[in-house]
């Protein structure tokens, strides 16, 4: 029995599905390619870099990966970085959530004000604040320490926290507000018990991005870490490795590049569910 041909929207479907998955694959070769090359490296030598440029090692070596993790100085390193980035993503969150709370559920005038304050502060580059924040720093006497990049890191992780869960709590129907209060809740019950909860994947996808944000930060820990290296983040170390001169270890550093995104990623797969859900909340309504 001989099949049917297939019509003209069958052969359009076969075709939009092929170049759908063609367009999928060339991204996905475009963005892990370099990540896969990386990887390569840093399983060879710095000598066998220098030699030739091969997409896979001959000869995988770990000592790259034995060296850094001996290096208590790269070590303290990251967990400076786990240290401020975590304190970072507290206040992002706390503060945040308050200020989107207020900024979404309560009316006021000047809301739409204030709200677009908070966006512009997102416009402006980091360098053209460095010197104001630098004089305050040093004034308030935590320069040099990492304290310095927990009081400046929410400068650039708040504005998009609380653009962000704003929008998720002017989404949110107000009669579970309004019934919350009339059993007895009181306004901050109602916040933390019952609104929170249901925000939790925003809060999921904006902690990862602010986590992400202040762990490869460089410009703010360079200028305020400069003086003292024990208070020195996992960007600064790496970019150091070598101090600033031409001689670089290619394999070393990129070895350290890898081992700075493994928490990263591990955080992205333990929360990958919640990110799902918080970056397409909000598409369908009703």
């Amino acid at each position: 029995m001989s099949r049917r041909p297939f019509s003209r929207r069958e052969i359009s479907h076969l075709l939009t599905r092929a170049l759908f998955w063609l367009v999928i694959i060339l991204v996905a070769l475009y963005t892990m390619l370099p990540f896969a090359y990386a990887i390569s490296i840093s399983f060879r030598t710095n000598a066998q870099v220098l030699v030739a440029a091969r997409y896979l090692p001959e000869d995988p070596q770990l000592i790259n990966y034995q060296n850094l993790l001996s290096d208590r100085n790269f070590m303290r390193t990251m967990l400076n970085s786990s240290v401020v980035a975590s304190v970072t993503v507290l206040l992002a969150l706390v503060v945040g959530s308050f200020a989107a709370y207020a900024l979404g559920r309560v009316q006021f005038r000047g809301r739409m004000v204030v709200m677009y304050l908070v966006l512009a502060m997102t416009m402006f580059p980091q360098i053209s604040i460095l010197s104001g924040l630098f004089a305050i720093v040093n004034d308030l006497g935590i320069y040099g320490s990492t304290a310095a990049l927990m009081f400046t890191y929410p400068i650039f992780t708040l504005p998009f926290t609380v653009w962000v869960l704003t929008s998720f709590f002017q989404g949110l129907p107000a009669e579970i507000e309004q019934a919350a209060l009339v059993d007895g809740a009181t306004p901050f019950q109602t916040f933390w018990r019952i609104l929170v909860p249901l925000t939790a994947p925003a809060l999921v996808t904006t902690g990862l991005l602010a986590f992400i944000a202040a762990w490869n930060e460089y410009l703010f820990a360079l200028t305020f870490t400069l003086v003292n290296k024990s208070a020195q983040t996992v960007p600064v170390a790496i970019a150091n490795f070598a101090g600033y001169s031409y001689e670089v270890p290619v394999a070393d550093r990129v070895a350290g590049a890898v081992v700075v995104t493994v928490p990263v990623l591990v955080l992205v797969l333990i929360f990958q569910r919640r990110i799902i859900e918080g970056l397409t909340a909000g598409a369908v309504k009703g």
